[in-house]
């Protein structure tokens, strides 16, 4: 398949920040996907809590299934877009490579550990993680990326990191955020190919879980009207399969209108290349009406599952065996290893090690450190 004029065409690539031949076989994008699945990191996902922490049931997501779920949806539309699907598959396996263990408990713990020192946000550790804290090459840290997949990697950044990172790396993959301009179509795709993986999955965990039922999900329309449109189809149909079914038809749906919102917005901006979409406003999205129904779903699960007493009663945990992991590293530099522990900026290099960690490791360093099981 060609690429349309406004995909990232890797012999486009504005490089990587150490310069290296090409490789014989794979573009830049493919060898950045390859760079990032034999990485540490990436191994790390598979005991990373997505809703449900590890320990909780074999079957629930972690970050590392959520991530391949991002990557298949994101290829799909790729391909229907003419965009590029590597660059998306690399950016959508590396989204979460900076994610701390117990989802956004602790990320949210962390980042409170860190007030005064820089604070912490996910998406800024995974560009970290891929730029300095991968030890995997011999002429640099890192796994020297290409600017377009670290362009991707960094969805959100606050104005004072991007102002740090941009004095390092001059019109860099931050700069973006200080000229309110958007990313390559790869990148906004793997946005969007984010939301709708985890809220599908989100309902799969939560029902498994029974935390929230099918007869609860009734009241959103997404779901419901694939529910019924299953059911009047195969009218046997019964139990898990009615769920998996409906969840199907709803991504189909989603993917879809994807497709054809954004074929529309490209018609009318009719863009030379991608460097016009960047200058653009955001191109990837959904219709309105499904933009719509996905945050009405994103609000069902939050007030039901999110917030949950079983869910929160975890969180409130995880955060605990967080900050007190902080607490006993900053205090105890020698319990790290001394590529950490060594390091001038103490912070900063805490907040490193504990958010490589996975769940289990973390629960074993809390106990290991203050003689407690900090997690029912």
């Amino acid at each position: 398949m060609s690429l349309a004029a406004y995909a990232c065409h890797p012999a486009q690539s504005r490089g990587r920040r150490h310069a290296e031949p090409p490789a014989p076989t794979r573009d830049a994008f493919q060898r950045d996907r390859d760079r990032i699945v034999h990485s540490t990191a990436f191994r790390r996902l598979v005991y990373k809590t997505q809703v449900f922490l590890n320990h909780e049931g074999d079957l629930f997501r972690t970050r590392l299934t959520h991530s391949l779920e991002v990557a298949q949806l994101g290829r799909s539309i790729a391909r229907a877009l003419r965009i590029n699907e590597d660059l998306v598959e690399a950016i959508a396996l590396a989204h979460d490579l900076g994610h701390t263990p117990f989802g956004h408990a602790g990320q949210d713990a962390l980042n409170a550990c860190m007030t005064g020192h820089g604070g912490f946000e996910h998406n800024l550790q995974s560009l970290r993680v891929v730029d300095a804290l991968e030890h995997r090459y011999p002429q640099y840290d890192g796994l020297n990326l290409s600017f377009e997949t670290r362009e991707g990697i960094l969805k959100h950044c606050s104005r004072a990191n991007a102002e740090r990172i941009e004095a390092t790396e001059p019109q860099g993959v931050a700069r973006r955020f200080l000229d309110r301009t958007q990313p390559a179509l790869e990148a906004q795709l793997c946005n969007l190919a984010d939301a709708i993986a985890y809220n599908a999955h989100d309902i799969d965990d939560g029902v498994r879980s029974g935390l929230i039922s099918v007869e609860q999900l009734a009241e959103v329309e997404l779901f419901e009207r694939y529910r019924r449109e299953a059911l009047a189809e195969h009218p046997q149909l019964q139990d898990r399969r009615v769920l998996y079914e409906t969840i199907r038809r709803m991504l189909s749906a989603q993917v879809y209108d994807v497709i054809d919102a954004t074929r529309a917005a490209l018609e009318t901006l009719a863009p030379v290349d991608a460097d016009a979409v960047r200058k653009a406003p955001p191109v990837v999205a959904f219709s309105a009406t499904m933009q719509a129904q996905s945050d009405e779903l994103k609000r069902f699960l939050f007030r039901n599952l999110y917030r949950h007493p079983q869910v929160t009663q975890t969180t409130d945990q995880a955060q605990q065996v967080v900050r007190e992991l902080f607490e006993a590293y900053l205090e105890r530099g020698d319990e790290m290893p001394a590529s950490y522990g060594d390091r001038h900026d103490r912070h900063r290099a805490v907040a490193d090690y504990i958010a490589g960690m996975t769940d289990r490791f973390a629960m074993r360093e809390h106990e290991r450190l203050t003689g407690r099981r900090g997690i029912a």
